[in-house]
């Protein structure tokens, strides 16, 4: 317990929640075709997938992930089912879910859970984007570039940051992963594997702030 809450200090808190005010799109959740919910770390992912399908959002939803560093330990089957079996287990019924267990990147999961929709017949027009709520922006860049003529809303579970902290219960790995999403949003286009998005001036200060303070575990390396 000691070695996961070395706290962080107000500063860098005051940092972090610029950078997850900006990671998050504050899209209004509404209708669409299908939801894909985005593999990753945090389950809530599939909790706010099940609470939007029991809503009446969407008839058709995909899980899509394989492993990471991060989730291999927690989620050994891989994301996806992982995420399926919580879903199911909140109400979603079985055949209303469809499976993508091999993506490995932000890319793949929009790429291969287009190819998963196609083979079960579904072209949708409208795509909600569930993800963990720091990956909101980096999905939607990604999903534009990768699947420009269908519309896409993001939503993630509405949860302010000190509360979302507690819920993963380890604050230097949010922060590095804030960090990384980060770096991401603003090197990816370059790689051609996103479209831009602007970085407002403060956002980028905290970043850089964050990076000075060690905050670096998640970000890529050339």
């Amino acid at each position: 317990m000691s070695n996961i809450q070395k706290a962080i200090t107000e500063g860098q808190r005051r940092r972090a929640t610029l950078i997850w005010d900006y990671h998050r799109m504050h899209h209004q959740a509404r209708p669409a075709d299908v939801a894909i919910g985005m593999g990753s770390h945090d389950l809530g992912v599939a909790a706010h997938s099940a609470e939007l399908y029991r809503a009446g959002l969407f008839p058709t939803l995909v899980f899509t992930g394989g492993n990471s560093p991060t989730t291999a330990k927690v989620f050994p089957r891989g994301e996806a089912v992982h995420f399926r079996e919580h879903a199911i287990a909140l109400g979603v019924p079985t055949d209303a879910i469809l499976l993508e267990p091999n993506a490995g990147n932000t890319g793949q999961n929009i790429t291969l859970s287009r190819d998963a929709l196609a083979a079960a017949g579904i072209h949708p027009a409208t795509v909600l984007l569930v993800s963990k709520p720091y990956m909101e922006r980096r999905s939607f860049a990604t999903a534009r570039k990768l699947w420009p003529d269908v519309e896409i809303v993001c939503t993630s579970e509405p949860l302010e940051f000190g509360n979302y902290l507690k819920s993963i219960g380890n604050e230097k790995l949010v922060l590095d992963m804030l960090v990384g999403d980060l770096q991401r949003v603003i090197e990816y286009p370059k790689l051609g594997f996103a479209i831009e998005q602007e970085v407002p001036e403060d956002v980028h200060g905290a970043y850089e702030s964050l990076i000075r303070d060690g905050f670096t575990s998640r970000l890529m390396t050339s």
